[in-house]
């Protein structure tokens, strides 16, 4: 086998922490190193290999390193960090705020391109998997409606979100998507369905000691691009409510195209995810793309790209001859 790809980390949160579990299962990977904001030090990784270093120091592995994964929140970490380290790194990223992509791809090919380096953003299964589910479903049914549908699951860029709020010590929020609208698709009686008709949104907030809770729900409720087009309803509970019945990250969701064909034949298209950590699937999702990046770079494929830009073969450990004999 060729040498290894070279991978780090910037960040250890909940997708940094499945990024590095995933990274163990490729056969063609190996871990450099975490990047972190906190004192190394500080930072218990789940291997004890796992060497940690401070954010500022980045910049010295960049002969190190063949691809960095971006493990941060969409909400203010990427907009910062992507354009930043796309100058020094083939990097992939997981950002995921739909209204904002344009502009944030813009961000990052401005630095990638003139620095030579890939970088694929917006990587997970929504944006991800999702959209390319999307265009493949429209462009083999011209005639028809695209319907997407989350959960029920905890969604970590909500719930990023919603922590970042003043006063609020620590919290989630869940996407619930309504059976009634679900059922209504699958029927193909394509519906004209609203933003809140297709889903409603839930937090569980812990306050700070003294916060004032009335601004927080209002706060949450009208936040642009997360919260101001759903029904949303918002919960405060105590921190150890948080912990008991809140850990786990279950997610999913559901992609379906109804349609016709060209003879009028009524048709559906679906494709569903049931995940169990949502964090964890898309730090492997990631993990996967690092090596689309790598591949791109050494072909001289450079600047920002999305899913929609890499080929599946791309992905995969194996060699196109070994994809053509046994998957084809």
């Amino acid at each position: 086998m060729s040498e290894k790809i070279r991978v780090g980390i910037l960040g250890y949160g909940n997708l940094g922490k499945g990024a590095e579990a995933s990274i163990q299962q490729q056969p063609d990977m190996e871990l450099v190193a975490v990047f972190s904001r906190r004192s190394p030090e500080s930072v218990k990784t789940a291997r004890p290999e796992t060497k940690v270093i401070h954010i500022d120091d980045a910049a010295k592995h960049t002969d190190d390193i063949d691809v960095l994964l971006l493990c941060g929140g969409s909400a203010t970490d990427l907009p910062e960090q992507a354009p930043e380290f796309a100058k020094l790194f083939n990097t992939v990223d997981s950002f995921d705020t739909h209204a904002r992509i344009p502009e944030f791809y813009e961000s990052v090919d401005k630095s990638a391109k003139p620095n030579g380096k890939t970088s694929i953003i917006s990587v997970g299964w929504d944006p991800g998997l999702f959209s390319i589910n999307r265009v493949l479903s429209e462009s083999f049914l011209p005639e028809g409606e695209t319907y997407t549908f989350w959960g029920k699951g905890l969604s970590q860029g909500h719930s990023d979100a919603v922590r970042r709020v003043e006063g609020v010590k620590n919290g989630v929020q869940y996407t619930i998507p309504s059976e009634k609208a679900i059922e209504s698709v699958r029927n193909g009686e394509n519906p004209e369905l609203t933003t809140s008709d297709k889903h409603t949104r839930e937090c569980f907030i812990v306050a700070e000691e003294g916060a004032d809770t009335a601004k927080i729900e209002e706060t949450i409720k009208t936040m642009p691009n997360y919260f101001d087009q759903y029904e949303t309803t918002v919960h405060f509970i105590s921190e150890d409510e948080l912990k008991r019945d809140h850990t786990a990250m279950p997610h999913g969701g559901f992609v379906i195209r109804s349609g016709k064909t060209g003879a009028g034949t009524n048709q559906i298209i679906e494709f569903s995810l049931k995940l169990d950590s949502n964090p964890e699937f898309t730090s492997s999702v990631l993990v996967a793309y690092a090596r689309a990046a790598h591949r791109m770079n050494k072909e001289g494929i450079t600047g920002a790209k999305t899913v929609y830009d890499v080929a599946p073969a791309y992905l995969s450990p194996r060699s196109n001859a070994d994809l053509r004999k046994d998957y084809l």
